[in-house]
C-alpha cells in the first residue's frame, strides 16, 4: 500500500528538534532536499505498488530515495546508512521526517527494497531534473 505525500512541503523551520534550535537553512542536506522534485519521483515510485489501499504501508519516496542518495553520496553500507540517519537531524530532515527521532526510521534490510523499487536510473533522472531547474 502506498499513499502520496510529496506535495506536502516541510520547511527547515518546521522540523522539530527536541533539544531546541532550528536547522541551518544553508546546510547541504537542507539545500539538496529543496532542489529535488520529490513529487515527480513519487509519480514513478507509486507505480511500483499493486495497490494504494491494501497491504502494509510502504515508506514514502522521500525516505526511500533520500536514503539511497545519502548512501551514494557518503559511500556507506546499508547498516551504516541507517545509523547515520538515526544520529543526524539533517539527514532525518532530508528523508522527510517531521521531527528528530532517536530510533532508526527503518531497518537496514529495507535498503534492498528501496534499490529494487527505484533502481539506478532514477538517481540519474533526479540529477537531470535538478540540473534542468
Amino acid at each position: 500500500m502506498y499513499r502520496s505525500s510529496e506535495r506536502e512541503i516541510l520547511l527547515p523551520d518546521d522540523f522539530f528538534l527536541p533539544f531546541g534550535g532550528k536547522l541551518n537553512k544553508e546546510n547541504r542536506w537542507v539545500k539538496l532536499a529543496q532542489m529535488i522534485p520529490w513529487w515527480r519521483v513519487e509519480e514513478h515510485y507509486g507505480e511500483q505498488f499493486k495497490s494504494w489501499t491494501k497491504g502494509q504501508k510502504a515508506y514514502s519516496v522521500r525516505v526511500a530515495l533520500g536514503a539511497l542518495i545519502i548512501q551514494e553520496r557518503l559511500g556507506l553500507s546499508d547498516r551504516e546508512t541507517v545509523e547515520q540517519i538515526t544520529e543526524n537531524p539533517y539527514l532525518q530532515y532530508f528523508i522527510g521526517l517531521p521531527r528528530f527521532q532517536e530510533e532508526p526510521p527503518f531497518h537496514p534490510s529495507s535498503m534492498v527494497h528501496f534499490r529494487k523499487r527505484l533502481g539506478p536510473d532514477i538517481i540519474k533522472q533526479v540529477n537531470e531534473w535538478i540540473i534542468a531547474e
